[in-house]
């Protein structure tokens, strides 16, 4: 589990700590305040401490290694310019540093870069061991339509996608998990399947439809919405999305209608509970309050941690706590509770009238 982020000159954030919950930890704020920033920093270092023994060939961490699989994560997953630019703007050169703490010490690492950097980045803390759970990143695009081809795509071309598709597009195209497992993933995959009306499937030539009681349905045609859960019914049948690791989502409301944003809330709060460690960027008051409610009927209850992300002085705060209550007054959460106030008035001026 990772228990904490600290993010120093790191684009928006001058000196931030986050201290993450083991479930569930949602980032509120409007565009522009680094949600996604904080998804994709915490996305990189697991990203490539899960497949650093795979890909290094060494069952220890090195600094070479980390420092040139660090850097080209970043530049994946970031698509800046050239690294410096992911230090804070400033009049200034800068140094930038990122740590990572983990419930086991021996996962814990840090790296940092100049603002100068071209493709440099220095290993301050050398872990001692590899972390092994799945890091899985949902971008606010949904990618099984884009899924055929689309990993030896960006593999064989320059292009500028950014390489949290090409890492979830070879999740989506791993074998569906077999085994003592089974019983487990049924139980998070039904209530998901029955909100789709069907089953995801893969067929040989590499495209994905939606099988239901009346025929199979290519993905493009499926509305975008039950696109968003067949992907994580996908990640949960080949066992991406099961007992332990990370999931990363940005705007998990983005193009959804509300009953949609309700199955999605469920899942989350299904999938944290299974094990997974899930982050989340948002700024739908909606979706943060199907969270609380569905939390608050649950018997299960979850350790959960909310964000507050605010424009001070000299860069971006945040503000944490168990409750959204107390995470400051948010400007996305009060413009959505001021057009119910409006609305309710217009609604009683309106009555009124007519009365009249």
């Amino acid at each position: 589990m990772l228990t904490s982020m600290n993010l120093r000159n790191f684009t928006l954030f001058k000196d931030q700590t986050f201290d993450f919950a083991k479930h569930l930890n949602v980032l509120v704020g409007e565009n522009g305040l680094g949600k996604t920033h904080i998804l994709k920093a915490a996305y990189s270092a697991l990203a490539v401490s899960s497949r650093g023994e795979k890909d290094s060939g060494s069952s220890m961490p090195t600094k070479a290694y980390l420092q040139k699989a660090v850097a080209n994560k970043l530049n994946g997953v970031f698509k800046p310019e050239r690294l410096g630019r992911l230090a804070r703007r400033q009049a200034n050169r800068v140094r930038c540093e990122a740590s990572f703490a983990f419930d086991e010490g021996a996962l814990d690492f840090a790296f940092s870069l100049h603002s100068a950097s071209s493709t440099e980045v220095s290993i301050e803390n050398l872990p001692s061991s590899w972390e092994r759970r799945t890091s899985v990143y949902l971008p606010t695009r949904e990618l099984l339509t884009i899924y055929p081809g689309f990993v030896s795509l960006y593999e064989t071309t320059h292009n500028n996608f950014e390489e949290t598709w090409r890492d979830t597009c070879l999740l989506l195209g791993s074998p569906l998990a077999k085994g003592p497992r089974e019983k487990h993933i049924r139980e998070l995959l039904e209530p998901i399947e029955n909100a789709m009306g069907g089953k995801v499937i893969l067929d040989q030539g590499g495209g994905f439809y939606l099988s239901t009681a009346s025929g199979t349905i290519e993905m493009h045609l499926v509305a975008e919405g039950l696109r968003k859960l067949a992907t994580l019914a996908r990640l949960v049948a080949t066992g991406a999305l099961l007992d332990n690791g990370y999931l990363f989502w940005d705007e998990p409301e983005a193009n959804l209608n509300p009953a949609i944003i309700r199955q999605v809330a469920e899942t989350i709060l299904q999938i944290a509970a299974s094990g997974i460690q899930v982050f989340i960027g948002t700024h739908s008051l909606f979706l943060i309050r199907e969270l609380y409610i569905r939390q608050l009927q649950s018997k299960t209850k979850l350790d959960i941690q909310f964000f507050g992300l605010q424009q001070g002085e000299d860069g971006v705060v945040a503000r944490q706590s168990d409750s959204v209550d107390r995470i400051g007054s948010l400007r996305v959460l009060d413009e959505e509770l001021q057009q119910s106030d409006r609305y309710l008035d217009a609604d009683i001026e309106r009555r009124s009238s007519k009365q009249a």
